[in-house]
């Protein structure tokens, strides 16, 4: 569950991470939605365009459960494609017309976000979602695939509290890493305490008594869950053989083990 500061913050902090983003590509020339991005194949364009078609799916799934159904046909259908289909088809919009669907639509699932009884749990890909955590995800896949259009802009963008949602995610999904790579799940809790952006009291999880740890900056430790970074690039320190594993493999996104970044590619 979110802590209730977590819950109160989530709705306005991924209304910010959209707002941010929008203000890294808004003024951007044409030819500029082409640069390539860290990931394979992705333009600018595909990158906004991904996030536009995800926010659709999550808008659907709140609002309108037949209409969600349809897209996970049509995801069960073309399991290896179906999101590279999507990114490419909002890539080739004209970047002013992708730009307002993505803005339209963003503003659509804060209004569903809003609307959603708290304690209802609304279908998604993977487990069924409430509407917390499903705008904490949307605020984790924001913000990672920001990092990706920041890298391409060569803009270094500066970290926030908003973080502390990414995080989250990353720290709770530990034993779905080892499970999707078919490794051992460990039995006992890692201690995992992150420096937030700016100073103060570290973002603490696990038994402040568990042998293994992981520390860190936390935006070292949300690049590495979101697989923006490699560790070796990284100023995160793990304590024990097993959170040492879980710092090669750690991702906060479901779906297969992805292939990450090489070393030295951190920008």
């Amino acid at each position: 569950m979110l802590d209730p500061s977590a819950v109160s913050a989530v709705f306005p902090d991924l209304r910010e991470e959209g707002q941010d983003l929008e203000s890294l590509v808004s003024e951007l020339p044409a030819p500029a939605w082409a640069e390539p991005t860290p990931a394979p194949r992705w333009t600018v364009a595909h990158q906004i365009a991904h996030l536009h078609w995800t926010d659709r799916a999550a808008l659907l799934a709140l609002t309108d459960a037949a209409g969600f159904a349809g897209m996970v046909e049509e995801a069960v259908a073309a399991p290896d494609s179906f999101v590279d289909e999507g990114a490419e088809q909002g890539a080739a919009l004209p970047p002013a017309e992708l730009l307002a669907r993505w803005r339209a639509g963003r503003a659509a699932l804060d209004a569903a976000l809003a609307a959603a009884p708290p304690d209802t749990k609304f279908p998604w890909y993977g487990p069924p979602m409430k509407a917390a955590s499903m705008a904490s995800a949307r605020l984790m896949e924001t913000w990672a695939h920001g990092q990706d259009v920041a890298d391409a802009l060569g803009v270094r963008r500066t970290p926030t509290a908003r973080l502390r949602h990414v995080a989250r995610i990353g720290v709770r999904a530990r034993d779905y890493a080892f499970g999707v790579r078919g490794l051992p799940v460990p039995a006992a809790g890692f201690r995992v305490e992150l420096e937030p952006p700016g100073g103060g009291e570290p973002w603490a999880y696990g038994p402040a008594d568990a042998a293994q740890r992981v520390t860190g900056p936390a935006l070292d430790f949300c690049l590495l869950v979101t697989q923006r970074a490699h560790r070796a690039d990284l100023a995160l320190s793990a304590t024990g053989p097993d959170a040492d594993r879980w710092l090669d493999v750690a991702q906060a996104f479901a779906g297969p083990a992805g292939p990450g970044r090489a070393p030295g590619t951190a920008r």
